[in-house]
């Protein structure tokens, strides 16, 4: 393995492990849907900007589906993966392709911020509505586009302190 390819490897494993963290450590429980909104949904967004896209699907996928294992929502763990990994696959996407190239590094991420609040908004609401009904899924959608949008925010805040330390 070369060294190129380790540090690819030690970075998405980085990625994952605090996407994971980021997610059980701050819990905001939403009334009456049994979740909970955290600033695990930066580190989703961070990792599309960091990784190349199969490693930040698979970062992102696999830290928020950890953390919903080890927090006991056990029926989310793989919608989370699908929603979460797409979401870091498109960010990945757009920051470092067409749109990426030709906007200010931080405006490409408040735009993956923006896939992040869409996707996980719909993407649990299109999930729920098997789980729980359409009723259910809808009341979720708020705090889903509320968690989505402090994901935005943490993410704009840590992406030049990460693009240092990174570099």
């Amino acid at each position: 393995m070369n060294k190129n390819a380790t540090k690819k490897l030690v970075l998405a494993a980085l990625f994952a492990a605090l996407t994971c963290v980021a997610t059980m450590s701050i819990r905001i429980p939403i009334y009456g849907t049994q979740g909970y909104i955290h600033p695990g949904d930066a580190l989703v967004i961070l990792c599309g900007v960091f990784l190349d896209p199969v490693s930040a699907l698979l970062a992102a996928g696999i830290g928020s589906a950890l953390a919903d294992l080890l927090g006991g929502y056990f029926i989310y763990v793989p919608i989370t993966f699908a929603i979460k990994g797409l979401i870091a696959f498109c960010s990945s996407q757009l920051y470092h392709g067409h749109l990426g190239t030709h906007l200010h590094p931080q405006a490409a991420v408040a735009f993956c911020g923006i896939i992040d609040i869409i996707f996980v908004a719909l993407g649990y609401c299109l999930c729920e509505i098997f789980l729980y009904g359409f009723p259910a899924a809808i009341a979720s959608v708020p705090s889903n586009i509320v968690q989505g949008i402090s994901g935005l925010i943490i993410a704009s805040v840590l992406y030049p302190l990460l693009r240092k330390a990174l570099a």
